[in-house]
């Protein structure tokens, strides 16, 4: 499923416009975005939750020169870890 797949199916659930949808799903990306830049976490109960962490710098090869060492700098990465329910509907031991 892409992301016109998912507003489509927003719209149809809830009773509104394929544009309402897309709005839906783009309010929701920079509302999640925008929390985990700032460093804190949003947690859909049953669902799951999202969150930033910083993956540390390390030494890495020149993959074109592999004699040669670069320094990969540390970066913020997202993380989603699956909350219960997510979890037990995907087992099958719980339905939709």
């Amino acid at each position: 499923m892409n992301k016109a797949d998912l507003a489509q199916r927003i719209a149809e659930k809830t009773d509104v416009s394929k544009k309402l949808g897309e709005d839906f799903i783009a309010a929701f990306e920079e509302i999640v975005t925008k929390a985990l830049v700032a460093g804190e976490e949003v947690t859909i109960a049953g669902f799951g939750t999202f969150s930033s962490r910083t993956r540390k710098g390390r030494i890495g090869v020149n993959p074109q020169k592999p004699t040669e060492k670069i320094e990969i700098p540390s970066v913020l990465v997202p993380k989603f870890k699956a909350g219960k329910a997510l979890k037990d509907t995907l087992k099958g031991k719980r339905s939709i």
